[in-house]
């Protein structure tokens, strides 16, 4: 064993070198999307002045603190997870927190968010509320986000649909367009996802990356020679430029002060518990799904350095507001790297290049759309949902939160809902039943917490 191996416990992981390199393509991949989209999150919303962020700058924020977060979750957290703008936060902060004052004070209020998760982690608090979550609610987290990775999937590839609202029907989604698969995209997204398929039973190594470049090349002479448009994010053709020189003019604008006088204390208060809890408890639930999906966790349903992760993951939320790009945090798309054979840092060393790389050459990111990428999703939801059967469905204090974890993270397209559901039933059953002595005394600060964050509709409504 070289001291490389012994730093990153490869062998002793069970993994090797070339498993880590896939893991970390499959989950860049998987992830890249978000270079582009973040961007147009962000530039949509306008803050009080109405001043919006220029998309090229947030582009290459975006790429800069996702690779920097993401190496340095692989070489202090040893573990398989990249980091990036969070995906409804950033939405938050765009549509909600903006409009309330300017850009740089929005932007300080997400840094302030980030250290107050950090002084969470080091006071050991964090882990703490890890370890409270009894296991089989934590195997209930990764089995919801399977199905949440897989519902994600088939929406980004235009195989399932939202009807519109003025539709007449209360279906709130239908299959393709209209009930029918009619698009060239869908088709291509339908013969990669059976190609993957194929590939992973017959336990051809590489097959979810070997999926998503062989989609990729699908799409692209489908769409040179019949030109059917429709692609979900991106076109597949050759871009005209390759290489792009990043703009870093946005890294630093932020404010961690006038935000106070200009919307108020209880207005930023509130702001910054929507953003502390959705950032607290997506993490967690992503830590659980990716170690569980690699066999990762111990008998209390711990990742290893799960303080170390945790510490680097509040770091990025941080870097994220002082880079302008809203908070950054795990993605659970890593689980496809770990479907792939990634278990440790190694793979995140790998993704965290090709972010850096996907500065420079961004438009390169462009040519995979999400119909050769969210195969991967789909085939690692399955993964992950097969740990189902670890759950007592005999006992309902249990497996009634259970089912409301799994079901409400797709549902309501958030992990934290789906755990905040589960904890709150979880507590009032046990309760129900005399069953007091089996809830940890921080289960119920956990719950009520997750109370606060249920009302937070009515609240924000009384506060604004």
């Amino acid at each position: 064993m070289t001291a490389f191996d012994r730093f990153f416990e490869i062998t002793e992981r069970g993994s090797t070198l070339s498993r880590e390199i896939r893991g970390g393509v499959v989950t860049f991949f998987t992830m890249a999307y978000i270079v582009v989209l973040n961007p147009l999150i962000l530039a949509g919303g306008t803050d009080k002045s109405g001043a919006q962020l220029p998309i090229a700058a947030l582009a290459a924020g975006t790429a800069l603190v996702a690779g920097l977060m993401t190496i340095l979750m692989g070489v202090v957290g040893r573990f398989p997870l990249a980091l990036a703008a969070g995906l409804g936060v950033n939405a938050l902060v765009a549509y909600e927190i903006a409009p309330q004052m300017t850009w740089a004070d929005a932007m300080g209020l997400v840094v302030i968010e980030g250290v107050l998760i950090a002084i969470l982690v080091l006071s050991g608090l964090r882990t703490a509320v890890f370890k409270a979550v009894p296991t089989q609610l934590k195997t209930a987290i990764g089995v919801g986000i399977g199905l949440f990775l897989m519902i994600i999937g088939l929406v980004d590839a235009g195989f399932v649909h939202r009807i519109p609202d003025a539709a007449n029907t209360t279906v709130p989604v239908e299959l393709g367009t209209g009930g029918k698969l009619m698009t060239w995209p869908i088709l291509v997204f339908v013969i990669g996802l059976l190609l993957t398929l194929v590939l992973f039973v017959r336990k051809v190594k590489g097959a979810i990356l070997i999926g998503i470049l062989g989609t990729t090349v699908i799409a692209m002479i489908v769409e040179a020679i019949a030109k059917p448009g429709g692609w979900s994010l991106n076109t597949p053709t050759i871009p005209d430029q390759i290489i792009d020189v990043p703009d870093l003019s946005l890294i630093g604008k932020f404010n961690v002060l006038d935000s106070w006088s200009t919307a108020g204390p209880l207005v930023v208060l509130m702001f910054v518990f929507t953003l502390l809890v959705a950032d607290f408890f997506d993490t967690m639930g992503t830590m659980v799904a990716v170690g569980q999906e690699g066999e990762m966790l111990d008998e209390e349903g711990m990742p290893p350095r799960t303080k170390e992760i945790l510490l680097v993951d509040s770091v990025a939320a941080v870097a994220g507001g002082a880079a302008s790009v809203s908070s950054n945090t795990s993605y659970v798309e890593s689980a496809s790297g770990v479907g792939e054979g990634a278990r440790t840092g190694v793979a995140s060393l790998v993704t965290g290049a090709l972010f850096l790389v996907a500065m420079f050459f961004a438009p390169l990111v462009k040519v995979v759309p999400f119909e050769a990428a969210s195969t991967a999703l789909v085939v690692v939801g399955f993964l992950m949902i097969t740990t189902v059967r670890q759950i007592d469905w005999s006992d309902y204090t249990i497996a009634v939160p259970s089912f409301l974890t799994v079901t409400l993270m797709p549902f309501t397209y958030s992990i934290s809902n789906g755990i905040g559901a589960g904890i709150i039933s979880y507590v009032i059953l046990k309760m129900a039943t005399g069953r007091i002595k089996e809830i940890h005394p921080l289960m119920y600060g956990i719950a009520a917490l997750f109370v606060l964050y249920f009302a937070r509709g009515p609240l924000e409504s009384w506060i604004l």
